[in-house]
């Protein structure tokens, strides 16, 4: 793919978004810089007449709106989702400075991949549970006396790296291995593990919280492709097949 076909491979992610103005400001600052694409997760207040009027003309954009009702929803196709963070909130991710990002998310596109930024609620921005859905976390070097960004202002900083990184980076050389599995594949994935170590019983009575958090990051670094997960999957569905066997001749499950 040509990397000016890569903007069409790129979505900016509103998520709880609270006032309607920035919904329109949002879409202001992506057309600039040649994006049409905005998904709105579970908006407060939408559709409002301050989305057209902060919007100042963006109309292509709005009428490309899309609704998703959470965000496993919102990535579902994506094979590179970046969540953008004042703050860190404990949770373990590759983190990027807004330049860095822009890089990897246009390489990403312009390789065919589907690729969203992610931005949290005004006021709280993105949950941990949010976060643990994005393969790395983007943090804008703002003061620490006083880092409080708006959220269309947040867009705006990316949407303008994303354009400088697209007028610079080459063609993407062709893809050594097979693409990544999608967002949905891999929560699908997530999902069948969690289930067999508890058909396992391979918490043994201890919250599996930690365990599957680690997991997660684990898999998440290593962006398996549809085929290893196919296998991973399954192992996973002959260690339950394993667990019900020895439940069945009242022997102890393998773990």
């Amino acid at each position: 793919m040509a990397t000016s076909e890569a903007p069409v491979r790129i979505r900016f992610v509103l998520v709880r978004t609270s006032h309607p103005g920035n919904i329109g400001a949002a879409a202001r600052a992506i057309r600039t810089m040649g994006f049409a694409r905005l998904v709105l997760v579970a908006p407060k207040r939408y559709p409002d007449p301050e989305v057209q009027a902060l919007a100042a003309g963006a109309d292509d954009v709005l009428e490309r709106i899309a609704l998703a009702p959470d965000l496993v929803a919102a990535v579902a196709d994506c094979r590179l989702v970046l969540g953008l963070s004042a703050r860190r909130r404990g949770v373990a991710l590759p983190e990027y400075a807004p330049r860095a990002a822009a890089v990897e998310a246009q390489a990403a596109a312009a390789r065919g991949d589907e690729v969203a930024l992610v931005f949290g609620n005004e006021r709280t921005g993105l949950e941990n549970d949010e976060l643990k859905r994005c393969h790395a976390m983007v943090r804008i070097p703002s003061v620490d006396d006083f880092g409080s960004l708006n959220l269309a202002q947040a867009v705006q900083v990316m949407a303008y790296e994303l354009r400088l990184a697209g007028l610079e980076v080459p063609p993407a050389p062709p893809r050594p291995r097979d693409p990544p599995a999608t967002a949905a594949e891999m929560e699908a994935f997530f999902g069948h593990l969690a289930v067999t170590l508890d058909d396992i019983d391979f918490h043994k009575g201890r919250s599996p919280r930690t365990i599957l958090q680690r997991l997660r990051k684990l898999f998440m670094r290593a962006q398996p492709d549809s085929r290893e997960l196919r296998v991973l999957r399954g192992i996973l569905s002959d260690a339950q097949r394993m667990a019900r066997r020895a439940h069945a001749a009242g022997e102890p499950p393998p773990g």
